[in-house]
């Protein structure tokens, strides 16, 4: 049995992940806004939601089958789009996808994917869904969905709380750009991690692949943060979601949503479902936890609309927890990058595995044998 396959939970991924990439790049997975109080309050309030214990239930078949915005999944996840999963691991969108489609759930590529679009659908047999960011080059937006339409991807996920970025002191103290800068301090650490530079010295791709030749490269600015100022358009509003409406025939998923009066809004602009998100607690900290926000959504959505949950996801339980409170399904960013980080596919097919087993065990004590019957009653 391989090091990957001994590790049975995510904590232990976010170790092997620690110790195999350079800071600055770890720091951006893990990290969150300011003082990291919301990124910490994703994960103490799903904590404090209690399972209620049950016996004597038959429990012995056990179905976690699901759809999720209309696309069929073998458990009630997908990957989150996440931005510069490549450097993580050499190709790391590649990996990502492929090990998606292995476990039979969705993978959702970011804009901002160091692997194109064109890059990941070359990899896969089937489709995956597409995330995109709203630009200030209107152009450059349609020619961008125009290229996931081309890709068939049949989910289109809209972005909606990252048109200013929140402060990551991490990511600034680490002075985090793309192509990543070489600066004494993060030579040395680059250095003591000879096997990730060595895979990425050989890698064609350490850009942003979605965007090569099409907007400035991020060598022009000192780091991510402030290319991103310079290119996200924080002009934005329910207009433009109505726009991409217009531009996307498929399902469009709003993803962002931490109030009720937006999550009706989305709902309005033609949104087939929104993803109550925070953003792992890396764009305004101070806000509540994901899922101290995702009942209320819920009840304001009606059913109007599919509701997905991201936030703090890092094991079966969580999942089970929001599925309690009405969610659809969750989405994995960290634990999906710690896995990348630390296997390449193979971790993240084996932070699949753990979290898969770990949500079946607990249904399975929790009384339950099929997710479609998850609901509050199995909170204590």
């Amino acid at each position: 049995m391989s090091a990957i396959q001994n590790i049975s939970h995510v904590a232990g991924m976010r170790l092997a992940a620690r110790a195999r990439i350079p800071r600055a790049i770890f720091d951006y997975a893990d990290g969150g806004a300011y003082s990291e109080a919301t990124l910490a309050a994703n994960r103490a309030d799903l904590d404090r939601l209690a399972l209620r214990q049950r016996v004597m239930v038959d429990v012995s078949a056990r179905a976690l089958t699901t759809t999720l915005v209309g696309q069929p999944a073998a458990m009630p996840l997908a990957i989150a789009p996440t931005g510069l999963s490549g450097l993580f691991h050499v190709d790391g969108e590649l990996c990502g996808a492929r090990a998606a489609a292995a476990a039979g759930i969705p993978f959702c590529l970011s804009t901002m994917s160091i692997c194109s679009i064109e890059d990941v659908r070359a990899a896969v047999a089937d489709p995956f869904w597409f995330q995109v960011y709203f630009m200030r080059d209107r152009g450059f937006n349609r020619e961008l969905i125009a290229r996931a339409r081309a890709a068939e991807c049949p989910v289109l996920v809209l972005t909606v709380d990252l048109q200013v970025q929140g402060q990551r002191h991490r990511d600034i103290r680490n002075g985090l750009a793309v192509p990543p800068r070489l600066t004494p301090r993060n030579l040395v650490d680059m250095l003591s991690h000879p096997g990730w530079l060595l895979s990425m010295a050989r890698s064609k791709r350490r850009g942003f692949g979605n965007l090569a030749g099409r907007i400035a490269d991020t060598g022009s600015l000192g780091t991510l943060s402030q290319w991103i100022a310079s290119q996200f358009d924080p002009s934005m509003t329910w207009a433009d979601v109505e726009w991409v409406r217009g531009q996307w025939p498929g399902k469009l998923v709003v993803k962002g949503i931490m109030d009720i009066a937006d999550a009706r809004a989305a709902i309005a602009t033609g949104a087939d479902a929104i993803i109550v998100s925070n953003h792992g607690g890396r764009q305004l900290d101070g806000a509540p936890s994901s899922i101290s926000q995702l009942a209320p959504i819920v009840e304001a959505v009606g059913g109007k609309g599919e509701v997905l949950f991201d936030g703090g996801v890092q094991s079966g339980q969580d999942i089970l927890r929001a599925l309690a409170l009405g969610a659809r399904g969750c989405l994995i960013g960290k634990a999906y990058l710690y896995g990348l980080a630390a296997g390449g596919e193979q971790g993240v097919r084996r932070t699949i595995e753990i979290i898969r087993s770990e949500l079946d065990v607990s249904m399975a004590l929790t009384g339950l044998s099929d997710v479609a019957r998850i609901d509050r009653t199995i909170l204590n």
